[in-house]
């Protein structure tokens, strides 16, 4: 049986001598271990120029032993790489039935500075040790792309924009096919108050990623926070409804944003003066749970009240009250009004 299957990604060997081993070792393994039910071939994933191997976006049907293989065989591989990564899926009917993650574990410097400083970077406080750490990756192989998306990540937590963009800018240079730097390049661009070219990264970051993974819904939403900011509010609203069509599970990092992105999406109609469509929108914020409060009840209670009024509908004055009642002072001031 054999279910969709898509593999990406990139590997960096950095010398001639690990690329000429690491081909040698591909050919050899594919015919003698694997009898050749491997899904890739070494002609075209292989880059003499560059000593590395890329899988731009390789999409095919396939059994899963043979995904398998070739997934052990990239881990083999992976193995003389001194950085990069590559991911692999499989779908059946739209459910992903395995999931891969391949990157070099190994005794090279820049692997294990590499390594540390991305666990550093989730650590609280350790952001001097994180940047120290994937500086040190880079030093050792300057085209480490992911050791400078990284560094961008921690620039930007400590508010240096300017190394952030710098960083951001370097790993998109050397790999112009990974979406998380143009997601993080864009929030540098919001930083500083320039929502059109955040726009533009969060495209990137939606063109060089897969609906199968949780950074290409997060772009989408993000980007329509970016389109209402410059009141493109059509536009928006066709990204806020792609989002809200997606059946998310709680262990997606996108699950959490439903209810908010409800909300989001009636202030968006309500700016183009659909109001009954944001009553609804408002309606399904205030039934959706959430694993966080992102937006708290009492300002989708107010929001709501405010619809129903602008569309000559019952119910606004319980709204306001309940918004009230929940600590809103605008609804408050909404009630004396009516009064």
């Amino acid at each position: 049986m054999t279910f969709k299957t898509i593999i990406s990604g990139r590997l960096e060997f950095g010398t001639p001598r690990s690329y000429e081993q690491v081909i040698k070792m591909f050919d050899h393994r594919k015919e003698n271990y694997y009898k050749n039910d491997i899904l890739l071939n070494g002609e075209d994933i292989f880059l003499m120029d560059e000593y590395a191997l890329e899988v731009p976006r390789f999409i095919t049907q396939s059994t899963v032993r043979c995904l398998q293989n070739t997934v052990n065989l990239l881990k083999q591989v992976a193995q003389f790489a001194v950085a990069g990564d590559m991911n692999a899926w499989m779908v059946d009917e739209g459910k992903v039935i395995k999931q891969l993650h391949i990157e070099p574990h190994c005794d090279k410097t820049a692997v294990k500075a590499f390594l540390k400083g991305r666990d550093l970077v989730n650590e609280v406080g350790m952001e001097n040790e994180a940047r120290e750490a994937l500086s040190r990756a880079i030093d050792k192989f300057e085209r480490h792309a992911l050791a400078y998306e990284r560094r961008g990540y921690v620039n930007f937590r400590l508010r240096n924009y300017g190394d952030a963009l710098y960083d951001y800018n370097k790993s998109i240079d050397i790999n112009p096919r990974k979406a998380d730097p143009y997601f993080g390049r864009a929030f540098v661009r919001i930083a500083q108050s320039d929502h059109a070219a955040a726009i533009i990264d969060f495209e990137s970051a939606v063109k060089h990623s897969i609906p199968l993974q949780a950074i290409y819904w997060k772009a989408r939403r993000l980007k329509a926070d970016c389109l209402i900011h410059i009141e493109k509010y059509e536009l928006a609203i066709k990204e806020l409804n792609l989002f809200l069509k997606r059946n998310f599970k709680p262990d997606n990092s996108n699950y959490k944003w439903r209810k908010k992105t409800y909300f989001t999406l009636g202030k968006a109609l309500f700016e183009i003066g659909n109001y009954k469509d944001a009553v609804a929108a408002f309606d399904n914020a205030l039934k959706t749970e959430s694993t966080k409060e992102l937006v708290a009840e009492s300002e989708i209670l107010l929001q709501r009240g405010i619809a129903l009024k602008k569309a000559g509908l019952d119910g606004s004055t319980e709204n306001f009250k309940a918004a009230a009642v929940r600590g809103s002072k605008k609804a408050a001031k909404q009630l004396k009004e009516q009064v």
